[in-house]
């Protein structure tokens, strides 16, 4: 494989997908092979089948293998469900003003580290901006001149179960020696978001199928992050049980109602499921599928109250994700719901300018960038 080229694995809550790409010209990327397959996902920060992600991963990274050869290296995207993110301040003074070095950021960043939690390591850190001795804040203060350094930095502790499952996923393939672990939340947000608009703090909020993160934005890192288990396929369970109907009905029934319709009570809405018609009431459906997104609002809302770093109260919600467009009217129940504006943010590639494409493109693009990884686990 070129040198230009890499591999990477974005494991999503219901999907994995294994890609080869590389860059391409204005910003976009050439993807020269991409398989993906379903699995049963994670919940609650563990797979609920070890066994069946290890499956799914080798037949994903199989297919890439056979398409593409000379792999030695596979860049693994972590999801939020198992990521902890560790904040800390801290200041080195100089005898006399100088000019920054990146060596004097690496000696910052080294005292910032923070002790590893027990079952968590350390696999990326950033730093969400440095203040010189004058009080100005800056993303990048190599070549300015200051008696004093500050930075805020965001370490990125990735759980321990995870890396063991995806070394143990990897382990057949004796050609792969790096395994390469990113941030997925790090990634989407240095991708998605404009460095103007992360400069005074974004929010991000990528829906899944089963877990989804919420994710306060500044510079060149994250200043909060929570993850939790719950998505679109909730949803579809809640309709299940609510209606007493298969799941694979509950979960077409999702896909057929417009929350912003204006249906009169005879519309009815029908799906025809191995053999057996299924038929409701279209204003009944949007009610139960409403009731489910509003749990998902709930959580929005206390991750808001949950950050105490800034006011967000004016910021716009800016959603990604696979499930974001699974129910029409989805973001425009959230932005009446919790009274925020509420906006869809995707890659502005072409053919890929979807939300469900937000976390591969996103991992891909940092990959691209990151040519020595941070942290890699040598099999």
């Amino acid at each position: 494989m070129r040198k230009k080229s890499v591999a990477l694995l974005d494991i999503r809550s219901s999907e994995i997908t294994a890609v080869v790409g590389e860059r391409g010209v204005n910003d976009t990327f050439i993807i020269k092979s991409k398989y993906s397959c379903g699995y049963d996902g994670y919940a609650e920060g563990e797979f609920i089948d070890g066994d069946g992600f290890a499956c799914a991963v080798n037949s994903a990274v199989k297919s890439i293998l056979a398409s593409t050869g000379g792999i030695k290296r596979f860049y693994v995207g972590v999801p939020g469900e198992f990521l902890k993110v560790v904040n800390t301040d801290r200041v080195m003074s100089f005898q006399s003003a100088k000019k920054i070095s990146r060596g004097d950021c690496e000696f910052l960043a080294n005292m910032a580290a923070p002790a590893e939690a027990d079952g968590y390591k350390i696999i990326r850190h950033s730093c969400l901006y440095y203040v010189l001795s004058d009080k100005r804040r800056i993303i990048n203060p190599v070549g300015t001149v200051s008696d004093s350094l500050q930075g805020k930095f965001c370490f990125y502790l990735c759980k321990s179960s995870f890396t063991e499952a995806v070394l143990k996923a990897f382990k057949k393939f004796t050609g792969i020696v790096e395994i390469n672990l990113i941030p997925l939340i790090h990634a989407e947000a240095m991708y998605l978001i404009e460095p103007e608009q992360r400069d005074e703090y974004a929010v991000l909020f990528d829906l899944g199928y089963i877990s989804s993160s919420y994710s306060v934005v500044c510079g060149n890192g994250i200043a909060f992050s929570e993850s939790f288990s719950v998505g679109i396929g909730h949803i579809a369970v809640y309709v299940m049980n609510e209606l007493d109907i298969p799941f694979d009905v509950a979960t077409a029934f999702l896909s057929m109602v417009n929350l912003n319709a204006k249906d009169t009570s005879g519309n009815m809405v029908e799906c025809i499921y191995e053999g057996k018609r299924y038929k409701y009431s279209a204003i009944s459906l949007r009610e139960k599928i409403r009731e489910g997104l509003d749990g998902i609002c709930e959580t929005i809302e206390e991750c808001r109250q949950s950050f105490s770093g800034r006011s967000l109260d004016c910021k716009t919600i800016k959603i990604t994700g696979e499930c974001v467009k699974t129910v029409r009217g989805t973001v425009e129940h959230i932005s009446n719901r919790l009274v925020k504006n509420v906006e869809i943010i995707a890659p502005s590639v072409p053919y890929y300018d979807k939300p469900q494409f937000s976390s591969l493109l996103s991992l891909l693009n940092t990959a691209l960038e990151d040519a020595e990884s941070v942290s890699f686990f040598n099999k």
